[in-house]
């Protein structure tokens, strides 16, 4: 089990796992879950943690076929800018690896703002803490277990 399981476990969280056989070589591991699970890629959400100008961390999810606007997440955020966060830095703040980050079971909540195209599906896919392992669940269960927010954060067109 890894801590997001554990987590939506304990939260009682109406889950679902879903496990695929991941690719090495997968070009985009979001667009692989989608075509592997035979879900839109629009019901699929990235886990993207990024820094603020005070190199503060903060979470953003987004549909895997569609970009994080920066600008827009710095917004919601109430910060100046935003920036993709150093990689070696994702892994230490999350404990997980680049492609299986969960927004779940972090080793230190961050703050969160989650697209707000999330919030009128029935369920999302989310990573569920490696590479081929997806977690199934209401945007609303998430982001009430995160004290996230839903906000337009994702690139226009």
């Amino acid at each position: 089990m890894t801590p997001a399981i554990n987590l939506a476990k304990k939260l009682k969280l109406n889950y679902q796992v879903h496990e695929y056989h991941h690719d090495d070589n997968a070009e985009s591991f979001g667009q692989e879950a989608a075509d592997k699970l035979g879900v839109a890629a629009s019901r699929v959400f990235k886990t993207l943690v990024v820094s603020d100008e005070h190199e503060a961390l903060a979470v953003a999810i987004v549909p895997v076929c569609s970009k994080l606007n920066l600008k827009k997440l710095a917004k919601a955020l109430g910060c100046k800018k935003t920036q993709m966060a150093d990689p070696k830095l994702v892994q230490r703040s999350t404990g997980y690896v680049l492609g299986g980050v969960s927004p779940l079971g972090q080793k230190k909540r961050l703050p969160t703002v989650i697209d707000v195209s999330a919030a009128p599906l029935a369920t999302i896919y989310v990573s569920g803490g490696r590479r081929g392992l997806e977690i199934e669940l209401p945007p609303n269960e998430l982001a009430e277990a995160l004290s996230a927010s839903f906000a337009d954060i994702q690139e226009e067109g």
